[in-house]
C-alpha cells in the first residue's frame, strides 16, 4: 500500500489515508468495513500509521480490498503537509562503498585541490582507488551509522533553508525503513522482516561544516542536525521485494542531474538494522536509512543547490520528495509533526 497522514478539515484530526484507483481515501469511517474483513485493532487504524504497519501483509490486503470497495471518505486539505510518521529515533547507516569513496574524491576536490591532483594521478597511473579514499577499516567489519536529530525532519514541500553557520549545502537521497515490530539482538532476517514501511529521506549536510567536526573525531553534529526531509507517502515493506532492485533520481530546478541505484551494498539492510538491535532495543517507529545513493548528492555529482532552487529526489516506486530551498532564516517552523 502507498499511505498518506492527511489533515480532515470537517473533523479538525489527522488520520491514515490509503491510494486507491480514485486517489488517497482517509481510514477514519471505515472502521466497521476493516472489523467486518477480519481486520484486528480496525477502530485504531485510522489514526495511527505504526499500528497500520504492525499489521503486516495479510491485513494489508484487507485494507487494499476495503478501501477499494469504499466510494467516498471524509474531506482532507492539501494545503497541510503531514509526515507519514514522526519517528521516534533517527539512525542513518552509510552502506554503500561507491559513495564513500566518491564523496571523499568530492571533498578533496572542493576543499584540498592541491591534493586531488596528486590522488587523482595515483589513480590514472594504478587503476586503484587513492588509499585515502576508501571508508576507514572498521566500516568494511560492520554497518556504521550516525544518530540524527529525529525532531527535524520536515515533510515533501516544506522549504529547507541553510544554516546560518554554513555556505555549503547539500542533498542526500536515501531509502528510510520505518520499524514495525521491537527487535533485540536480531538476526538480518529477523530484522528485514520487522520493517513495516518505506519513505524517502533527503539527509541535508552543510559540507563546509562537517569536514571541521569529522576532524574532531566525534562525527557530525551541526552538519546534519539543522534538517531532514522525508517523502509524504510511505509504501508497506512488501512493495519493495527487492531493494538493490530500486533506482533513483535527483532533480533541481526539474532538470534531472544525477542517478543512481542501490546495487552493491557492502552491507545489506537487514545486516544493518540487525546490527543496530545488538544488546540494545529497537522500538517500533524508529527510522534506519540506507546513507546516500552512489551519485545521489552534490559533492559526487557536483551539481550544488542555492536559494531559490526547487528539489526533488525520486525512487519509484515509492515516489518523490520536493523540497524548495531557502536562505538561511527563511524556512518557517514546521507544525504538523502529527
Amino acid at each position: 500500500m502507498r499511505l498518506l497522514r492527511v489533515w480532515l478539515t470537517g473533523e479538525e484530526m489527522d488520520s491514515v489515508a490509503v491510494e486507491t484507483e480514485k486517489g488517497f481515501l482517509p481510514l477514519l469511517g471505515l472502521e466497521g468495513e476493516l472489523a467486518k474483513a477480519g481486520v484486528a485493532g480496525a477502530d485504531d487504524l485510522w489514526w495511527s500509521m505504526p499500528d497500520v504497519l504492525a499489521a503486516g501483509p495479510e491485513a494489508w490486503n484487507r485494507i487494499r480490498e476495503v478501501c477499494s470497495r469504499a466510494n467516498t471518505g471524509p474531506d482532507f486539505s492539501s494545503e497541510i503537509a503531514l509526515l507519514p510518521v514522526a519517528p521516534e529515533s533517527f539512525r542513518d547507516f552509510m552502506l554503500f562503498e561507491k559513495h564513500a569513496v566518491q564523496a571523499a574524491r568530492g571533498f578533496a576536490r572542493k576543499y584540498f585541490p592541491g591534493a586531488y591532483r596528486v590522488a587523482a594521478a595515483y589513480e590514472r597511473l594504478t587503476g586503484k582507488v587513492f588509499p585515502r579514499f576508501k571508508p576507514h577499516a572498521l566500516w568494511y567489519q560492520r554497518p556504521l551509522y550516525y544518530q540524527g536529530n529525529h525532531l527535524a525532519f520536515v515533510p515533501d514541500g516544506h522549504p529547507v533553508a541553510f544554516a546560518s553557520y554554513s555556505q555549503v549545502l547539500d542533498y542526500e537521497l536515501e531509502l528510510g525503513a520505518v520499524i514495525a515490530k521491537p527487535l533485540y539482538n536480531a538476526t538480518p532476517e529477523e530484522a528485514l522482516a520487522a520493517v513495516g514501511g518505506f519513505v524517502i529521506v533527503n539527509d541535508f549536510s552543510a559540507r563546509d561544516v562537517q569536514l571541521k567536526e569529522m576532524k574532531s573525531g566525534f562525527g557530525p553534529m551541526k552538519t546534519k542536525s539543522f534538517a531532514t526531509s522525508m517523502s509524504r507517502v510511505l509504501v508497506t515493506a512488501d512493495e519493495i521485494p527487492d531493494i538493490e532492485k530500486l533506482t533513483a533520481r535527483v532533480l533541481i530546478n526539474g532538470r534531472e542531474v544525477a542517478s543512481g541505484d542501490f546495487r552493491g551494498m557492502h552491507h545489506s539492510l537487514g545486516e544493518a538494522i540487525a546490527f543496530a538491535s545488538r544488546d540494545e532495543r529497537i522500538h517500533p517507529g524508529e527510522l534506519l536509512a540506507t546513507g546516500t545513493v552512489p551519485n545521489c548528492c552534490a559533492l559526487e555529482n557536483g551539481h550544488w543547490v542555492k536559494p531559490g532552487d526547487v528539489l526533488t529526489l525520486e525512487i519509484p516506486p515509492v515516489g518523490t520528495l520536493e523540497n524548495p530551498i531557502v536562505a538561511a532564516g527563511q524556512a518557517p517552523e514546521y507544525q504538523w509533526r502529527c
